[in-house]
């Protein structure tokens, strides 16, 4: 059973907060002598502690220093960092444009080899038209209210990314539940044109698309969605931020969740089918 990612984000955030409320309390001092010591008020060692407040560098190093402990700081440093890119707001993401978070993550998409997506909401990226994209993205323009709107070029950026699925070197196995195949997305042409693609993209060689039958025996409910990038990063889309999973016991339980998902899937022939159930059902 997968938990939840924000608590994942979270529980990284306490664990460096638990290691400096012990480094006070090896000290021997209370909060408001550390707090004293370190040129703040009282409660804001009590926020940090209780994780409510996520440290600075600063912040760790004066603490580090009130406590005797200046040797820990830079590693306390590099932990709360770590803890904190786990989660990050979807409003930092895009504050450079829609078409900026495409272009961003090409680099690293080309040094990666296995790509596993399970979406239980949208056609996956790599597998989007431009007509297609362009709605799903105007979506989140409007949604986040967005001073420019972009998706247009965001839509034209995400489909040259994708062109990465014809190129060597790269393995995709990709599981969307069949409900994604009804979602009206844009118009009826955008959602034709789509789901033809879809016919199209999952033939190819280095493609694997499965599709779960909402009638399926299920090892799995319907999750969020979730990137699996090689064995070594999780990435999960939440409403409000996307989280950035990669101790390694956690994206093995991302790893078991999706293979447990896979069983429920059809694929080739049997996959098609319920496409072109799909298209037979637009208006």
């Amino acid at each position: 059973m997968t938990a939840s990612p924000s608590s994942s984000a979270q529980a990284a955030r306490a664990v460096v907060a638990g290691r400096l409320r012990d480094l006070r309390k090896g000290a021997g001092l209370t909060v408001t002598e550390l707090a004293a010591g370190c040129g703040w008020h009282h409660a804001k060692t009590s926020r940090i502690e209780n994780a409510r407040t996520a440290p600075s560098a600063g912040d760790i190093r004066r603490w580090c220093q009130a406590a005797g402990a200046e040797a820990l700081a830079e590693d306390l440093i590099a932990q709360s960092l770590h803890a904190e890119s786990m989660y990050t707001e979807w409003r930092h993401q895009i504050r450079h444009g829609l078409k900026q978070l495409q272009n961003s993550s090409v680099a690293f998409m080309r040094q990666t080899e296995l790509f596993r997506v399970y979406s239980s909401s949208l056609v996956p990226g790599l597998l989007q038209t431009e007509g297609y994209a362009a709605a799903v993205l105007g979506m989140s323009a409007r949604f986040r209210e967005l001073p420019i709107d972009d998706s247009a070029e965001a839509a034209r950026a995400r489909v040259d990314r994708s062109r990465i699925i014809h190129e060597r070197g790269h393995r995709f196995v990709l599981l969307i539940e069949e409900a994604v195949l009804h979602y009206r997305i844009g118009d009826t042409d955008a959602m034709a044109a789509q789901l033809g693609y879809l016919l199209t993209a999952g033939a190819l060689p280095a493609v694997s698309l499965g599709v779960i039958p909402s009638t399926a025996h299920r090892e799995q409910w319907p999750r969020e969605t979730f990137h699996i990038y090689d064995n070594s990063l999780v990435s999960v889309e939440l409403i409000s931020a996307r989280v950035r999973i990669t101790q390694p016991s956690e994206v093995a339980v991302y790893t078991q969740a999706f293979d447990e998902l896979r069983q429920s899937a059809l694929y080739g022939a049997a996959a098609r089918a319920l496409v072109l159930k799909a298209i037979d059902s637009l208006d």
